[in-house]
């Protein structure tokens, strides 16, 4: 099939990789976001999805919104087949979702229709799942609620946090979204309905929710900060200033640390939690780069009973 692949950031490459790799169907053009300013100096910077492209010599569609006239002209002049889309990042229109014959077909990591939105990984760590996966489905103008053409699953990892998780999840899903298109031009699979029961929504986590709540349990406290890592990034306050938190190390025995107080050892730093203490691994004061928690408490000379705010 002639396909027009839409995705933007690092974790759509292997998908799109495996189908350029491929020799059954065409990338006849890559859709993607707008370069975007990043870095302290603002420079404009091409997506992961982009820059990949124009390695290949393919083309890039970059539309300020997918319902612009301009893009929807071109993509009616590409006349693909097929469009798959990993994390593109914009909600595609109806006068878009048409013009391919085999529609749009959306790799999306997590067992649909759990977890439907933009951060299904980071939301099922922060619930505690132990399962999770990813769903191939049919586009539509839902949030993610087309009818299902495959799914895998797989156990989330004791202390992996989500941009391990989602790393893992993106070379596994770019396998499931090649049989799903090779069993589309085959047809082979048809998709079906998600139920109605099960649904759980997936909104992109805030800074709000990224701020520790040492008043928790010590294992609610460590699903936040790895379902936080890489972003948006775990943080709390300390003498009024921001100090990022990497992940933690929950403690079996019991300590007599109040919840947010921070104590040190010979290993570390301690905070305590509702439940009890946990170890802190890499912080990040405000303004300064990651460093071991050991160090960063050296330097600052932590008073007896202080707390993280």
């Amino acid at each position: 099939m002639r396909l027009v692949f839409a995705g933007t950031p690092r974790v759509a490459l292997p998908a799109l990789d495996a189908l350029i790799a491929g020799d059954r169907h065409e990338v006849v053009a890559v859709l993607t976001r707008p370069d975007a300013r990043s870095g302290r100096g603002h420079t404009l910077t091409r997506s992961p999805v982009k820059q990949r492209a124009l390695d290949a010599g393919i083309e890039v569609l970059t539309p300020d919104r997918p319902s612009d006239p301009a893009f929807l002209g071109r993509l009616r002049e590409i006349d693909p087949d097929c469009c798959p889309v990993v994390a593109y990042g914009a909600l595609v229109p109806p006068a878009a979702l048409e013009i391919p014959s085999a529609g749009w077909v959306n790799l999306h990591f997590s067992i649909l229709p759990a977890w439907r939105g933009a951060a299904p990984v980071q939301r099922a760590l922060m619930a505690g799942d132990d399962i999770t996966g990813a769903s191939t489905f049919q586009l539509e103008a839902g949030l993610d609620t087309g009818p299902v053409f495959g799914v895998m699953t797989t156990d989330i990892g004791a202390r992996e946090t989500a941009g391990e998780l989602l790393e893992r999840l993106s070379v596994d899903g770019a396998h499931l979204l090649t049989a799903t298109l090779d069993g589309i031009e085959d047809g082979t699979v048809v998709p079906i309905p998600q139920p109605t029961e099960g649904i759980t929504l997936a909104p992109r986590l805030t800074t709000d929710d990224a701020r520790v709540d040492w008043g928790k349990a010590a294992i609610v406290v460590d699903r936040q900060v790895r379902a936080c890592t890489p972003a948006p990034g775990a943080w709390s306050r300390l003498r009024g200033k921001r100090v990022g938190v990497g992940p933690l190390t929950p403690l079996e025995q019991d300590g007599e640390l109040a919840p947010g107080e921070i104590s040190t050892d010979r290993d570390g730093v301690l905070v305590g939690t509702m439940t009890g203490r946990v170890r802190l691994g890499d912080v990040r004061p405000e303004g300064r780069s990651p460093m071991p928690a050991a160090d960063w408490v050296r330097g600052l000379r932590v008073d007896a009973g202080e707390r993280f705010e």
